[in-house]
């Protein structure tokens, strides 16, 4: 199976070097690289050629005019070849058996996506502590909309699974990662790998951390969760008519994790770190 890293690239030369070093120490080698870059500067595409301009499994797309990440990563999907895609942003890295672990994981025809555990870093990469929320999750529930983040990096789907069928949301300026987790969490099964996979970099400049976006990244993923609530055809939510919802993401947080849903989600984290371990 090819594999097809999909990078979608605005401003990150200066971290993006961890991430290509992380993919050529990749132990499974039958991959490719698509890079869209969305209108950077150009010292910053210079960077990006200068480093990846001797190996043609590289390829640099330039989009004409500043688009935004949601119309980015549809881009890269579109110009994938691979079999199987993951999207690793630019300034983050992967583990060196990131695509080895992840192709494995696809042991039934059924499988159309997988999703893993990843380690949360400082500016220098230098890793801190692994995610707490990542776990396994119930397939094919109408009421799973990954309000606890469980589908995380590193995410990799089937590519003909998705674009045959769906796209992502291109209006969406944050929020398109969890858009693509939960169309293709209705499209067939995801498997969980408990290992971390993926280097996560938190930084000053990273757009989960500008405070003057995080309105916009929770309107964002507001929108998410209610056009999948239409998706599903789901108009009233836990006794409520959802347009009466104003802040679905806290409203449906609080309805999923009762003592008792976090009770039972803690025993299966447990158990599948045993398992993991034995």
């Amino acid at each position: 199976m090819k594999f097809s890293i999909l990078v979608a690239h605005f401003n990150n030369a200066v971290y993006f070097k961890d991430c290509y070093e992380s993919i050529m120490q990749q132990t499974y080698t039958d991959w490719e690289v698509i890079i869209v870059d969305d209108c950077s500067e150009k010292q910053e595409k210079d960077a990006l050629k200068e480093l990846i301009r001797n190996d043609d499994r590289f390829f640099l797309y330039e989009n004409e005019t500043n688009k935004g990440v949601g119309y980015t990563k549809n881009k890269c999907i579109k110009l994938a070849t691979g079999d199987v895609c993951g999207f690793l942003d630019p300034d983050d890295a992967l583990t060196p058996d990131a695509l080895e672990k992840s192709i494995k994981a696809y042991s039934d025809r059924d499988i159309i996506g997988t999703y893993s555990r990843f380690y949360i870093c400082d500016e220098r990469l230098t890793i801190q502590k692994l995610f707490p929320h990542s776990g396994r999750i119930k397939n094919g529930s109408k009421y799973f909309f990954n309000i606890n983040f469980e589908i995380a990096h590193f995410f990799t789907f089937k590519r003909d699974q998705f674009i045959n069928w769906n796209t992502i949301d291109e209006t969406l300026s944050s929020s398109v990662d969890q858009d693509l987790y939960l169309k293709l969490y209705e499209r067939g099964k995801l498997v969980f790998i408990n290992r971390g996979l993926y280097l996560y970099r938190n930084h000053s400049q990273g757009v989960s951390q500008n405070k003057d976006k995080k309105e916009r990244l929770y309107k964002n993923w507001h929108k998410v969760l209610y056009n999948t609530l239409m998706r599903r055809g789901i108009k009233i939510l836990y006794k409520k008519d959802i347009q009466q919802i104003s802040r679905l993401p806290d409203f449906i947080f609080k309805k999923q994790n009762t003592f008792l849903t976090r009770f039972f989600r803690k025993i299966i984290r447990t158990a599948d770190n045993f398992y993991r371990k034995v």
